[in-house]
């Protein structure tokens, strides 16, 4: 019965097609495992990358597109979720009243051994660890030891200077150690509410390793 060989034919390739579409789906959605990068903004916001052209092919150019459109969407989103997570929890300090309260924060329970980090390093003024988000494939925070009225840098006078001056001087030095000498780095610092602080304890991010896109968020 060649007409009903011919319709069975035609429904097999159909069903075949739905399968590589949902594996497609499925595989856009899994994240990209490395051994130096890990930062879940923008190494999993990139998943579609990991189907191979070769299987695009062979699903049709429409199909092609839609999946596209499906994991350019999904990086959106995703970016947005982090995005609005940091902003809601600088929104949630600041409400607190953690830049005035005087209460240790999280860097100070580092700073005294209470809560484990990765350090990279230490010196009698300030400490160096690496961010347990990382937004690139280096990223370390570094802290005042003693944090007095640096709850945040719009706070600090002319008696902050000397330390500042070493914050920033150190900033560069561990940035080379970490291999960020050659092609650069961005140095971050979060100030009150509108530059999204949520620890009030004065902390630098240093961040590298990848193209910086400008301007920031």
């Amino acid at each position: 019965m060649p007409c009903l060989d011919a319709v069975l034919k035609v429904c097999r390739r159909g069903a075949d097609k739905q399968s590589r579409v949902a594996a497609l789906l499925k595989q856009s959605q899994q994240p990209i495992s490395t051994s130096t990068y890990k930062a879940p903004v923008v190494a999993s916001t990139r998943n579609w990358t990991t189907c191979s052209s070769s299987a695009f092919k062979s699903v049709g150019l429409s199909t092609t597109r839609r999946l596209f459109v499906h994991a350019a969407e999904q990086r959106q989103d995703r970016k947005h979720v982090v995005a609005m997570s940091e902003v809601e929890k600088a929104k949630n300090a600041a409400a607190s009243g953690a830049a005035t309260s005087g209460e240790p924060t999280i860097f100070d329970k580092i700073i005294s051994k209470e809560i484990p980090a990765d350090i990279i390093y230490e010196d009698d003024q300030c400490l160096a660890f690496r961010d347990i988000q990382p937004q690139g494939p280096v990223h370390f925070l570094l802290i005042p030891k003693q944090r007095g009225a640096l709850t945040r840098l719009s706070n600090a006078d002319e008696s902050y200077k000397g330390l500042l001056g070493h914050l920033l001087f150190t900033a560069q030095h561990v940035a080379k150690q970490e291999g960020l000498g050659k092609n650069g780095f961005r140095v971050v610092v979060n100030d009150g509410p509108d530059g999204s602080q949520s620890v009030y304890h004065l902390h630098l991010h240093v961040i590298g390793g990848r193209q910086m896109a400008w301007p920031p968020g």
